[in-house]
């Protein structure tokens, strides 16, 4: 199974790079973990304090956004879930982080632990999540997010 896992983020880490030429004119050089760090710090900011401008220029017009439920946003829809108040981020804390970086691309992976509030109702939802950045002429935007609810604990 890990080998597995291997070959699949193999996979996916060579589709994010064989696209870097394609996508040359939108890389604005390096980007480090740091850097990378800080700017999902910022939309965390931004999504727990309903911040839709810093939103706005934090995602990528490019986003694809897919929920540990399996539905997928798109930056309009994801930022729009947030104005119509249908989900609501309280609390985001994460751990367990990693972060690779591949020239213009960081991809931060490790252990979410939100309090949302989802159509109402209040949830604690614990994750393991991909989050992907990449760095472009105008600064560091988010493009990618995918998530999986962990096992609950027995």
């Amino acid at each position: 199974m890990k080998r597995l896992s291997g070959l699949l983020l193999g996979f996916a880490i060579l589709g994010v790079t064989g696209a870097m030429p394609a996508l040359a004119g939108d890389c604005g050089g390096p980007v480090t973990a740091d850097e990378a760090l800080a700017s999902e710090d910022a939309r965390y900011a931004a999504q727990m304090g309903d911040d839709y401008g810093a939103l706005q220029k934090l995602l990528g017009n490019d986003l694809v956004y897919i929920h540990s439920s399996a539905v997928v946003d798109t930056k309009a829809s994801y930022i729009d879930s947030m104005k119509s108040g249908t989900v609501k981020y309280r609390v985001m804390r994460r751990s367990d982080v990693t972060v690779r970086t591949y020239g213009c691309v960081a991809i931060i992976s490790g252990l979410g632990n939100f309090d949302v509030t989802v159509k109402g109702q209040d949830m604690a939802v614990e994750i393991r999540f991909h989050s992907i950045w990449a760095k472009r002429d105008n600064g560091l935007e988010f493009i990618s997010w995918e998530a999986t609810r962990t096992p609950v604990k027995q």
